[in-house]
């Protein structure tokens, strides 16, 4: 007799659990049912994130980098199984590792003393903006998401993640390799489904601190702005990442783009 294999349910990644769409809504993509998220799971996908942010951020710098790290060690282990490219799967590993290696460098790059004329010391800090939503280009699937992914929780920051619309599987995918990297639930969210639908909501939450957005859509790009403006939010504008140097030629860029810099002042020689 010949046995029939088990055909893989694809789910949303939310809250460090895998979860059907709220609304139980599927769509037909790259010959498999992909669960068509809704409005309700990106306010679910970003309460999660908030209620992750303060724990991530209060972890130290190196242990943030040992997650990152043991996120391409899975990513690496595991990256059979995301049916793409070997080139593009190789890049988003190194991405990883690269930005696995910033984590403990933020602090003495951006931060530092602040020459002033007056009896105080000034000094400055980065610290992560909280939580960040990226819409993921439609390819590189997952490289492009990944390039935006690493900077973000290298700074400390949770994420909620809009995926590829006509390729979101090796995304849905880096759920399962993000479930067994050490990374707490709720620090990633991942959801599929359709981007016009899914990035207005991402942008027009107030819960959210900033926007990447890569989908490479003038209009949706003007879209994410307004709503964005509506609670300050802001957003960043990128082009899809296609290769391990686009996406740490200017790491520190991306990387500023998602932390926020404290300034305090104390009186001296009183």
């Amino acid at each position: 007799m010949t046995r029939l294999g088990v055909p893989k349910t694809y789910k949303l990644y939310v809250g460090g659990a895998f979860v059907r769409s709220e609304s139980g809504r599927y769509d037909r993509v790259q010959e498999r049912n992909v669960p068509r998220g809704s409005r309700k799971d990106i306010r679910d996908a970003v309460k999660a994130a908030r209620s992750a942010a303060g724990p991530w951020a209060a972890r130290t710098a190196y242990n943030r980098g040992q997650i990152l790290y043991r996120t391409a060690e899975a990513l690496e282990s595991r990256g059979g199984e995301l049916g793409v490219a070997r080139a593009e799967l190789e890049a988003s590993i190194d991405v990883l590792v690269h930005y696995a290696g910033w984590t403990d460098k933020l602090q003495p790059v951006l931060g530092g003393i602040n020459p002033v004329a007056a009896p105080f010391l000034s000094f400055s800090l980065p610290e992560p903006t909280g939580v960040v939503g990226i819409v993921a280009p439609e390819e590189p699937e997952l490289l492009g998401l990944v390039a935006e992914l690493a900077p973000a929780l290298a700074a400390g920051n949770t994420v909620v993640a809009v995926l590829s619309e006509a390729r979101p599987l090796a995304g849905l995918d880096l759920g399962e390799v993000l479930g067994v990297s050490d990374v707490p639930g709720g620090v990633v969210n991942l959801l599929s489904g359709r981007r016009g639908e899914l990035a207005p909501a991402l942008a027009g939450h107030r819960d959210l601190n900033a926007v990447v957005d890569v989908s490479g859509d003038p209009e949706l790009g003007a879209e994410i702005d307004r709503l964005a403006a509506d609670s300050v939010t802001r957003v960043r504008h990128a082009a899809a990442t296609t290769s391990y140097p686009d996406a740490v030629t200017d790491a520190l860029g991306r990387l500023e783009s998602v932390v926020e810099l404290k300034t305090a002042w104390h009186p001296v020689g009183a």
